[in-house]
C-alpha cells in the first residue's frame, strides 16, 4: 500500500476545518455508500489519510484527487469539480460534438444510426435532449406528431426537442402511447436516478419538480417499485388510428471516454417487438403509412 504522505501537501497549522474538497469527497463517498475504510482500500491509501482529507487536516495532490475520484467512480464532470475544489485546473474537457477532435466519434455515431435503419435510433445528452437521430426515428416522430390535415402546420421548433418532456407532455407523444403509465413512470424513475448519480441532489430535485408539474405525474414515481417484477426491457406500445407498433429499446454508452460530453451521451436504439411491428416499420421506410 502506498504511503499517503507522498501524495499530499502538508496542511496549515491550527484547528482543522473541512475544505470544499473535503466536503465534496465525503458527499461522493456517502452517495456511493462507501466507508472510509473501503475508499482507502480502493484508492490505495490509508483510512487515516482519507479521514484527514475529509476533515481538512490534509490537502490532496492532483494525483490523489484523480485517484480517489476514480475509486468512487465519480463522473468526469464532477471529477473536474473535485479538482477545482482542491485548487487544481480541470483535467477533462467538455467538447462540443462538432469539434474537429471529435470527428471520429461523429463518424461512429452516424454509422451506428445508419446501421439501425429501418428501425429508429437517437442520440441524447444527459438531460434527454435529442442531439441527432436517424431517418427512421424522424419518420416515426414526424408521423405521430403531425397535425391533422385540416389543421395548420405547427411552427418550426426553436430548440432541440427533449425526449423526456415529449413523452410526458399531453400535447407530445403521450396520446399515442397505449401503455403510457408504465413508460412514463419508468422514464421519471430512470431520469431521476441518473440525475442523482451524475449530478447532485439539487439537480435531481429540480428535475423531479419539472416532471411532476405535468398532469398525472405524481412525485412518488421516482421511487423504485419494491417487490414488483420488472421486465428486462421496457415495452412501448404505440397506436395512432389504425397504425400500431410494439417496440422495446436499448441504451448504449461510449466506453472509457476521456471527455465529459462523450461520457454523458446515450445512444437509444428501438427494435420491433413482433413481426407485425417490423413489417410496419419497413413499410413506413418506404413511405407507406397504412397498417401492416
Amino acid at each position: 500500500m502506498s504511503m499517503a504522505a507522498t501524495h499530499s501537501q502538508p496542511s496549515a497549522p491550527g484547528p482543522a476545518q473541512p475544505t470544499a474538497f473535503g466536503r465534496l469527497l465525503r458527499d461522493w463517498r456517502l452517495k456511493r455508500g462507501t466507508s472510509q475504510l473501503d475508499l482507502a482500500l480502493a484508492g490505495d491509501v490509508s483510512q487515516r489519510h482519507v479521514s484527514f482529507l475529509e476533515s481538512g487536516r490534509a490537502r490532496p495532490s492532483r494525483e490523489m484527487v484523480v485517484q480517489l475520484a476514480a475509486a468512487l467512480d465519480v463522473p468526469l464532470r464532477h471529477q473536474n469539480e473535485l479538482l477545482m475544489a482542491a485548487g487544481f485546473a480541470p483535467v477533462y474537457r467538455e467538447s462540443d460534438l462538432s469539434a474537429p477532435e471529435l470527428a471520429d466519434i461523429n463518424r461512429a455515431l452516424d454509422f451506428m444510426l445508419a446501421q439501425q435503419e429501418p428501425f429508429p435510433a437517437a442520440v441524447v445528452d444527459r438531460h434527454w435532449t435529442l442531439i441527432r437521430s436517424n431517418r427512421a426515428n424522424d419518420r416515426l416522430f414526424g408521423f405521430l406528431l403531425a397535425p391533422p390535415q385540416a389543421s395548420p402546420a405547427p411552427p418550426a421548433p426553436s430548440a432541440k426537442p427533449n425526449v423526456l418532456h415529449l413523452i410526458l407532455a399531453p400535447a407530445g407523444l403521450r396520446p399515442f402511447i397505449v401503455n403510457w403509465l408504465d413508460v412514463a413512470q419508468y422514464m421519471v424513475r430512470h431520469a431521476y436516478a441518473e440525475a442523482l448519480a451524475l449530478g447532485s441532489a439539487e439537480e435531481a430535485k429540480a428535475l423531479l419538480d419539472a416532471l411532476s408539474a405535468y398532469p398525472d405525474v405524481p412525485r412518488q414515481w421516482h421511487l423504485p417499485r419494491i417487490g414488483e417484477w420488472q421486465p428486462p426491457v421496457l415495452p412501448i406500445h404505440i397506436r395512432k388510428g389504425a397504425f400500431e407498433l410494439k417496440l422495446f429499446s436499448t441504451i448504449a454508452t461510449l466506453g472509457t471516454p476521456q471527455d465529459v460530453t462523450l461520457q454523458e451521451i446515450r445512444i437509444e436504439n428501438f427494435y420491433p417487438a413482433d413481426a407485425r411491428s417490423e413489417a410496419v416499420l419497413r413499410k413506413l421506410a418506404n413511405g407507406d403509412r397504412s397498417p401492416a
